[in-house]
């Protein structure tokens, strides 16, 4: 905490459609790479602003596509689009009245949604205090550099050590991506 500072996290608190489209569209990719598709996927629907799931539902899985989505996240965005619609994607004022585990199992019943997703959401978009991605890289790559260990952390293994971080597990989850971004930058 001396190395990294104060902790800073503001919850972004968009729309649950467009949280999870904009997680979707950052599944297994670096920032620069997914920034640069984020917009190209915005500029699909001209005013460079996000779309409404109305609009992305007109647009054909080919086209979106062609703002560098692989056929399988498109499907995703679609879908995500269309519970949007149909209303079985809760709103962001729905979200703030469930608890963490009821809202992961919804959104987890979401075709591309999983649990580091629905995570991100809750930590990102909601500002959630208590949640510990243990299936996140960055947070296990971290817990390796604080704790001096030899080898990544088991998911199991970390969350059983995280118990001890109640109710303020999204703290030492930002600390532990703060560490690794160090470690990759050659800092720790």
């Amino acid at each position: 905490m001396d190395r990294i500072g104060p902790f800073r996290l503001r919850p972004r608190r968009l729309s649950t459609f467009q949280s999870l489209t904009q997680a979707v569209i950052h599944q297994q990719l670096n920032g620069m790479a997914a920034a640069a598709i984020l917009a190209r996927f915005q500029r699909l629907f001209g005013n460079h602003a996000f779309p409404k799931p109305e609009e992305v539902l007109q647009v054909p899985l080919r086209l979106l596509a062609t703002a560098g989505l692989s056929r399988a996240k498109a499907g995703c965005i679609l879908d995500i689009a269309q519970r949007a619609v149909s209303g079985e994607l809760p709103s962001l004022e729905r979200c703030h009245v469930m608890t963490d585990a009821d809202l992961i199992n919804q959104l987890t019943k979401i075709k591309g949604i999983g649990r580091w997703t629905a995570e991100m959401l809750l930590i990102f978009n909601l500002g959630r205090p208590d949640v510990l991605p243990v299936n996140d890289l960055g947070v296990r790559r971290g817990f390796q550099v604080v704790y001096g260990k030899r080898k990544l952390p088991e998911p199991e293994q970390l969350e059983s050590f995280g118990a001890g971080w109640v109710p303020h597990r999204t703290t030492a989850a930002w600390y532990l991506w703060r560490a690794a971004d160090f470690l990759r930058d050659g800092e720790w």
